[in-house]
């Protein structure tokens, strides 16, 4: 169910896996994705699952409307009944509130400054990466008293560099804007790498503490990947801080 976990100074950062949920074929199991065609009552249940087996309060977790944009909102709480608004990154100075982000190939980027007590979450797929919806993210976190040099980044499993083919053009295209994207598939064609983007760009902020999965979605079963499958579930990460919401 939780594939990596890890604590760092009052922080946490979780990734799931597909295993250990009540999702159906060709969700099965743990999809956490509510707009990917699933039993609305599964993914609901998996959400509680997931949450529960880290120890969170379901009702804590804040989800985003992913739309592949830089878009940045600023949480002090769950949505409630609201709409939930498009962005592809959340921050709170909120501890005790889990940010989550979903992914099924694309990267999903954990950030948090224990010592400010803020943290964020970011959907980077090739698109966001470009626009730069990380360092937007960062910018957010910085705004509410984070420093890059303090902030702990973690990035999940997603599409690897030797797998994300595309055409040559478009390698083209994104390598003008992150240079270290720029890769090739094992095979041989044109890639990009966008876990290689996204730690090229927070490095260039001055954060220092990083890591990256070693998973690539696509090469691996125990992940769900919309590039191999189309029809599929999706991952979540979460970041939270110890503590108590108020």
């Amino acid at each position: 169910m939780i594939g990596q976990q890890e604590h760092a100074n009052g922080a946490h950062f979780a990734f799931t896996d597909r295993w250990g949920g009540v999702s159906a074929v060709p969700y099965e199991e743990l999809n956490l994705g509510g707009a990917v065609g699933d039993d609305p009552a599964a993914v609901l249940a998996n959400r509680e699952l997931a949450a529960k087996s880290l120890g969170l309060d379901p009702a804590l977790v804040v989800w985003m409307n992913q739309v592949h944009g830089y878009d940045v909102e600023v949480v002090e709480g769950p949505w409630g009944d609201g709409a939930v608004p498009a962005a592809d990154a959340v921050v709170t100075a909120r501890r005790g509130l889990a940010l989550a982000v979903l992914t099924a190939d694309c990267v999903p980027v954990l950030l948090a400054d224990p010592v400010a007590g803020v943290v964020g979450a970011a959907h980077a797929g090739r698109p966001g990466m470009v626009d730069g919806v990380v360092p937007a993210a960062v910018a957010a976190m910085a705004e509410l008293g984070a420093e890059p040099s303090r902030i702990v980044a973690r990035t999940g499993p997603a599409v690897c560099g030797r797998c994300y083919e595309v055409p040559q053009e478009m390698r083209a295209e994104v390598a003008v804007t992150e240079p270290a994207a720029f890769s090739e598939t094992s095979w041989g064609t044109p890639a990009v790498d966008v876990a290689a983007g996204v730690h090229a760009q927070l490095e260039a902020l001055g954060v220092r503490d990083r890591r990256a999965s070693d998973v690539c979605t696509l090469e691996s079963g125990d992940h769900y990947s919309y590039r191999r499958d189309r029809t599929t579930g999706r991952l979540a990460g979460y970041v939270w801080l110890d503590g108590q919401g108020t």
